[in-house]
Parts: C-alpha cells; sequence; structure tokens
C-alpha cells in the first residue's frame, strides 16, 4: 500500500463543518437519489419538459424533504423508539411529508398559479415520491448522525434531485430542436438521457464515504 493510500485509509473522519459538507456533497453527487437509486422517477420524467416547471417542482422538493428528514429524525428518536412503535414509522414519515407537502401547495399557489397549474398533479404527488420518503428511511441507517446530519443528508438529497430533474429539462428542450427518429419519441429517448447521465453519477458513487 502507498503512503498516500494508507494515510487515506488511516484517516480521521470528519467532524462538524467539514462533516456537513461532504455529507451534502455525498447526498447531492455521488450517492444521488434519483440517478443512483433511482427514486422519484415518475414525477421526474413526467416534470422534466420545460425547465421553469422542473425548476419549481425541483425547490419544492429541496423543501420538503429538507424539512421532514430532521422531523422524521425527531420522531424517531423521540417518539417511536421510546414507544417501541418502530414498525408504524412508514405511516408516521408519510403523515408528515403529507402535512408539509399541503403547505408547500398552499404557499405555490398565492405565489405562482401559473407554477401551481402547470405543475398539476404532481405537486400533491410529492406525498407519494419515493425519493422524499427513501431519505428519511436511509437516514436510519446512517450510524453517529444527529438532527443537524440528518437535515443537512436531506437538503443535499433533495438539491441532488432537483439537479437531476433540471440536468433532464435542459436537455429535453435541446432535443426539441434537433430531427430525432420517430421510434425514439416520448419516454424512449428519455430513458435513454436519463441512462447515460446516471452513468456519469454512477461512476462517482463510494469516493465520498459519509
Amino acid at each position: 500500500m502507498t503512503p498516500l493510500l494508507a494515510a487515506v485509509g488511516t484517516a480521521a473522519p470528519p467532524t462538524g463543518a467539514l462533516q456537513l459538507l461532504v455529507i451534502l456533497f455525498a447526498a447531492a453527487l455521488t450517492d444521488n437519489i434519483l440517478l443512483t437509486r433511482f427514486l422519484g422517477m415518475c414525477s421526474f420524467l413526467a416534470v422534466s419538459r420545460q425547465m421553469k416547471t422542473s425548476l419549481g417542482l425541483g425547490v419544492a422538493v429541496v423543501f420538503v424533504t429538507t424539512c421532514t428528514a430532521g422531523l422524521n429524525y425527531l420522531v424517531h428518536r423521540y417518539i417511536t423508539v421510546p414507544l417501541r412503535i418502530e414498525f408504524l414509522e412508514y405511516i408516521i414519515f408519510i403523515v408528515v411529508i403529507a402535512a408539509f407537502v399541503q403547505l408547500v401547495e398552499m404557499v405555490i399557489e398565492r405565489i405562482s398559479l401559473p407554477l401551481y397549474f402547470a405543475l398539476g398533479i404532481f405537486l400533491p404527488l410529492i406525498t407519494v415520491n419515493c425519493a422524499i420518503l427513501g431519505v428519511s428511511l436511509f437516514m436510519l441507517n446512517k450510524q453517529g448522525y444527529g438532527f443537524l446530519q440528518c437535515t443537512v443528508f436531506g437538503l443535499g438529497s433533495g438539491l441532488g434531485w432537483m439537479l437531476a430533474i433540471v440536468l433532464m429539462a435542459g436537455i429535453r428542450q435541446r432535443i426539441r430542436l434537433d430531427k430525432v427518429p420517430r421510434g425514439l419519441h416520448g419516454a424512449g429517448l428519455s430513458l435513454i438521457v436519463t441512462g447515460i447521465i446516471a452513468l456519469a453519477f454512477v461512476g462517482f458513487s463510494g469516493m465520498v464515504k459519509f
């Protein structure tokens, strides 16, 4: 083993602000919830036709994921574990997510009606977005994570999902200007592009442990 690899292998885990930065970077890029775990694909493929709509949904997902990750950690730590009702966490987590989705829906409706109608049914469907629920479940497997780490993990995962859908929206808008074989119109080409983007993100998997 080279001295560099030995130093990396024996290095102490990051702490403090550096640890939070590593968690944020890894959750958004190297362990992207959508492109490496393929969660939340339905709304990703359906909404990523327009940049504005994709960005609006992405911001909503970031907000909901960040808030629910921290709240669900508190629910797990101070309610379900002490009461020994961990078997109800799936239902409880979904209820917490649904409450925040309702809040986001009301805010968007008051701020931007065009965006509200553009998102359509996919805005309330954030409640059952498996990416958001997956973040709350994955964080429970992170040893040594506290409230702040779980919240940053939720923020990074939400930013990663938003990055993926915005990238896809930009590519799909560009593709409309090109000549595409008829057989690839619609979902066919979208899935191919998604796979190519995912390959780039999967290539960085494991580079940062968090």
